[in-house]
């Protein structure tokens, strides 16, 4: 299934960057007042949870240092929140493993979701798993709290993790 997001709806308001769709279906880009260029995007996830879920993809496309800057925060938030006035579906990001800031991605996000001013609509959880070379990752789910199947989505997601945590035999 194909995310078509408004992005009238998302450059209106407050959102301080101007998103701009990419040629790849379901993603987002905009650019940083330093010249940082952001894509974001939704693919449909069928690893971690059966339910209709999407994995939330937030990519330093330029790999430019990416300074605390309010207003990146701000346009994920317009983006993020324009995916759930469309649909009801899963969020689910999982923190890039391709360097050692895992841990730091997941606080980050976090903290951006602790800000947003609609949270109390929301479910979050957030959650560790080691894998197989003790390497510790990091997902969060986001739901909507009037999703109909709310409850079998966070029983599903914490026995996933427990699954993906346990040491091969």
């Amino acid at each position: 299934m194909i995310l078509h997001l408004s992005l009238e709806r998302i450059n209106s308001g407050e959102t301080p960057y101007q998103v701009e769709p990419t040629e790849q279906n379901g993603f987002y880009q905009f650019f940083t007042d330093g010249g940082v260029h952001y894509s974001v995007g939704f693919m449909e996830d069928d690893v971690l949870l059966s339910k209709n879920s999407y994995q939330l993809i937030i990519a330093n496309i330029n790999n430019h240092k990416s300074p605390r800057d309010r207003k990146v925060r701000d346009t994920i938030v317009s983006i993020v929140d324009e995916f759930f006035r469309c649909n009801n579906s899963t969020l689910l990001y999982i923190c890039e493993t391709g360097d050692n800031k895992r841990r730091m991605r997941s606080r980050l996000f976090e903290y951006w979701f602790s800000t947003y001013n609609r949270k109390a609509l929301f479910t979050m959880i957030s959650s560790s798993i080691v894998d197989a070379e003790g390497v510790v990752n990091f997902a969060t789910i986001i739901l909507r709290n009037d999703n109909p199947e709310l409850s079998e989505i966070i029983v599903e997601f914490t026995e996933s993790i427990q699954l993906l945590s346990q040491k091969p035999e």
